[in-house]
């Protein structure tokens, strides 16, 4: 399932340039994970970057309003990496 930062966030941002899905965003110094691209690391890391790096036990924890088993997670990944693909081709060609 899709990650999310509580309220124990102490805005650090040692997360932030981790992500590889980029789906870790601030708003005044407030962290937030956009569950619509987070994979847990899915295709990228064994474990999730940001819960391994971030200094606040608990601070990052399973999103329980986005259940996804390991396969959706690695599905949602196959989607986000085509999609870059696909703006980067679009980028190079002028589209």
């Amino acid at each position: 399932m899709a990650l999310m930062i509580t309220d124990e966030c102490i805005s650090c941002g040692v997360c932030l340039p981790e992500c590889p899905n980029e789906a870790i965003v601030e708003d005044n110094g407030v962290f937030r994970i956009r569950g619509g691209r987070c994979t847990e690391c899915a295709g990228f890391f064994d474990e999730p970057k940001c819960r391994e790096l971030c200094p606040v036990s608990e601070c990052i924890v399973p999103n329980p309003r986005r259940p996804e088993t390991r396969e959706m997670l690695l599905e949602k990944h196959r989607r986000l990496e085509l999609r870059k693909r696909v703006e980067a081709a679009m980028k190079v060609t002028g589209l």
